[in-house]
């Protein structure tokens, strides 16, 4: 009989020891079934002991489970390196980053692996300068090093992370590459398959069924996979011959994990790639600002891409002072002409509110009661188009009153706008124009996300209104006018990093306008048009913000 001391999915900072009929030092990363409690649990073999501190008689017996390889070692130090730097119990942690099936003991189905197709190889683009600039300085780094590429938006990031990517493969490495939200994954898988047509490709991200994120996770395992693309939970794919690793929009918030195992996938990344001794990449337009302090402070070795690499120039960006100005449906006369403009022309417009709803509250002018949620207290938003009321933190839903909780008057109102109240102003103004709103109550699947944007791509939409959704990633060639709605509610929201968010947000969806032929411009409504955060913006200057 052996001893295994074994790591459980429970919230104790311990490891379970248990009794196999024979086991050995290979089974360290092996999955194995146990009793516990009145049930029964599936962990990870960490070690085999030749002794236990719990008497013989206390001791159960345990089913290693010898039906997948065994997780490498590397993996496992990745899983100890969070359980002490954010505090987790080890156990919890391995919990985490298993995918669903296999820590229930399960396993998917695997595909027979069939020959690489034969194909002809894409052309390339040329790159301008400073591409090459970085694109040679990725290749040439032994070990570990890590890059911050700062460029700004439309001067080709994405192209510099496939021509990296391209030398690792040629070198029979694997590539891991983190996108920060859901949403971005399908495009960006489908341009790198593009690129990469005889490589095996998988994704990773909590919108997967569980057998197909378990099959990633196999497959990236059995050194299958030659590239993962994912959100911020594929930094735990178990990568054998891993030689390089791209963290695009760096800066995204969605990186960090806001509950249970409160990881930072972007740091993560980090440790990963200095665990491993190979190069990491940190691509963004606008950098964390701690990504941009240790870039000047040697930490980090700055890439810059100060051009754009199809369009000639950035995009005009200008402030529209809306303490002068009677806004009508929250719009300024200069928005309403500027989009005018753009229907006439032929050309499409977005209108940026990061506000997702009809309104951000309703309220009673009678005796001052506003819809609150009765779970944490924050506002419940009105969704007047399936007449819900609905709080975007804990996901509490209610029907909309038809009077006042507290006093019966019936003349209660929604107050502020949300994008299914500025979808309806802007259709009701330009009747003839196709309005199409892209939030994430529209967008609440893959199916639905993908349709609209190739409704986007075909022309098929004039005036766009969206969230921050459509802030980052996207390239739409008829895009020439971006308006920003609303923005200045963020200016001063009580949280530290509210400017630097706002000001990353507001560079990125400005970036969307004029990727191409056609010149663009961005509208910032703001009734504080001399803020230091908005200069820095119309000059184009991160570096004046950062700093």
């Amino acid at each position: 009989m052996s001893i295994v001391r074994i790591a459980l999915d429970v919230p104790l900072p311990r490891l379970f020891d248990y009794v196999v009929e024979e086991a050995t030092a290979a089974d360290r990363g092996r999955r194995a079934a146990v009793p516990f409690g009145s049930g029964e649990k599936v962990g990870l073999v960490l070690g085999v002991a030749a002794e236990s501190d719990q008497p013989p008689e206390k001791l159960k017996a345990a089913t290693v489970l010898r039906d997948m390889p065994a997780l490498p070692d590397d993996w496992i130090e990745l899983c100890e390196f969070c359980a002490r730097y954010y505090q987790y119990p080890l156990g919890q942690v391995i919990g985490f980053a298993l995918p669903p099936m296999l820590r229930k003991g399960k396993l998917p189905r695997m595909p027979k692996e069939k020959p690489a197709p034969s194909f002809t190889p894409p052309a390339l683009p040329a790159l301008l300068e400073e591409q090459q600039t970085a694109v040679a300085a990725i290749g040439a780094a032994r070990g570990f090093e890590t890059f911050l590429l700062h460029g700004v938006t439309g001067s080709g990031k994405t192209e510099v992370y496939l021509r990296a990517i391209d030398a690792v493969l040629a070198a029979g490495g694997q590539a891991l590459m983190l996108v920060p939200e859901i949403a971005l994954t399908p495009q960006l898988e489908g341009r790198v398959r593009t690129r990469f047509p005889g490589r095996h490709i998988v994704s990773a991200h909590s919108g997967l069924a569980e057998a197909a994120r378990a099959r990633s996770f196999l497959e990236a395992l059995e050194g299958r996979a030659d590239i993962v693309l994912g959100t911020r939970l594929s930094v735990f794919m178990p990568l054998p011959r891993l030689k390089l690793i791209v963290v695009d929009e760096e800066h995204d918030p969605s990186f960090k994990q806001q509950d249970g195992l409160r990881y930072s996938a972007r740091d993560v990344a980090v440790f990963r790639a200095k665990q491993l001794g190979v190069p990491i990449v940190l691509g963004s337009a606008t950098p964390s600002l701690e990504s941009f302090h240790h870039a000047t402070s040697g930490r980090y070795r700055m890439l810059p891409l100060t051009r754009r690499a199809v369009a000639e120039t950035l995009p005009e960006v200008r402030t529209v002072e809306t303490r002068k100005e009677k806004l009508q449906d929250g719009m300024s006369a200069a928005l309403v002409a500027a989009i005018g403009e753009r229907l006439a022309r032929r050309e499409q417009s977005l209108v940026f509110l990061n506000r997702r709803g009809y309104a951000p509250v309703l309220a009673c002018a009678a005796c001052g009661w506003i819809s609150q949620c009765r779970r944490c207290a924050a506002n419940l938003v009105v969704h007047l188009a399936d007449k819900r009321m609905r709080c975007h933190h804990c996901g509490l839903e209610t029907a909309i009153p038809k009077s006042c909780p507290d006093c019966g008057n019936q003349d209660i109102q929604p107050f502020g706008r949300g994008t299914q109240r500025l979808e309806a102003a802007l259709q009701e103004r330009f009747p003839d124009a196709r309005v199409l709103r892209i939030d994430r109550d529209s967008a609440n699947s893959p199916t639905k996300w993908e349709a609209l944007l190739a409704a986007i791509h075909a022309g098929e939409a004039d005036i766009l209104v969206g969230t921050q959704m459509l802030a980052k990633g996207h390239d739409f060639p008829l895009l020439t006018l971006v308006g920003v709605v609303g923005a200045d509610a963020a200016l001063f929201a009580a949280d530290v990093r509210a400017p630097e968010r706002l000001f990353a947000q507001l560079m990125q969806v400005g970036g969307r306008s004029g990727r191409h032929d056609l010149p663009g411009e961005v509208l910032i409504q703001t009734e504080y048009p001399t803020h230091p955060l908005y200069r820095a913006l119309v000059e184009h200057d991160y570096n004046a913000f950062a700093r």
